[in-house]
């Protein structure tokens, strides 16, 4: 299965999004933890960028979780624009 990096990375801000909502945390308290501004956060969740693996490290330190438990994540093939 071939994924757009735009839509994986899509994938993945919801992801986090999600196990930050079910952890009662807003995006303030984790970029805070993280000793990041709450902006650079909401980029991720929003799928706008891609972090890097040492941000990665952060935020899963930041959420008490693992590594592999922000990046075990499903991978949905992407909805195809119907044409009007």
């Amino acid at each position: 299965m071939t994924i757009s990096k735009s839509h994986l990375q899509f994938l993945f801000g919801q992801h986090v999004k999600q196990i930050r909502v079910s952890k009662g945390l807003t995006q303030v308290e984790v970029s805070s933890r993280m000793n990041k501004d709450q902006q650079s956060l909401q980029r991720i969740e929003s799928g706008r960028v891609s972090p890097n693996i040492y941000y990665l490290h952060l935020l899963s330190s930041a959420l008490d979780i693992t590594l592999c438990e922000l990046v075990d994540f499903e991978i949905k093939k992407e909805k195809k624009k119907r044409a009007k």
